[in-house]
């Protein structure tokens, strides 16, 4: 990692998490100058014979999953850089956590800002957590962004004076 943030990949998944992760990395952009890649991992269908789903011209499907992430994504870049800032779109296919690390490390990127649900207890264990597998294995910085009804919840900070 640079001393600079000059690169900032933002995953976005959509959700008002990732629409806040977007604000707070469109807003640092524009302070320290940096180029931003909101990027979304569309994951492939796992199908065959022992698939609970029959999903029919899956090569169609994942096209047209593809085309409408990339229309979403211009229109999230329309919406939060309207000053013609350096920013990229970009669709890929695949696991999400391992999607956002390797763009990350073949992209040069200093900071991954994203969202993350703050799922807690089963929802969890259940889920997982794509914010927390990425923070476990990005070769970079990586903001974690809630949502701001879920920052209202914690606790204020003690103030504790010397003596």
């Amino acid at each position: 990692m640079t001393d600079s943030i000059t690169r900032i990949l933002v995953p976005v998944d959509f959700s008002a998490h990732s629409d806040q992760a977007v604000r707070h990395a469109a807003t640092l952009a524009g302070q320290v100058g940096a180029s931003v890649e909101l990027l979304h991992a569309v994951e492939e269908f796992s199908y065959g014979a022992f698939s609970e789903v029959y999903v029919p011209n899956v090569p169609d499907t994942m096209q047209e999953m593809i085309n409408d992430a990339s229309e979403r994504l211009a229109a999230i870049k329309a919406d939060n850089f309207p000053h013609g800032s350096d920013v990229q779109t970009s669709v890929f296919v695949g696991r999400p956590a391992h999607t956002i690390v390797e763009r990350a490390r073949t992209g040069g990127f200093d900071l991954i800002v994203m969202g993350t649900h703050g799922r807690t207890g089963l929802p969890h264990i259940l889920m997982g957590s794509v914010a927390e597998r990425v923070v476990r294995t990005a070769p970079c910085a990586v903001l974690t962004v809630r949502e701001n009804g879920a920052a209202k919840t914690a606790r204020p900070p003690v103030h504790v004076e010397a003596a």
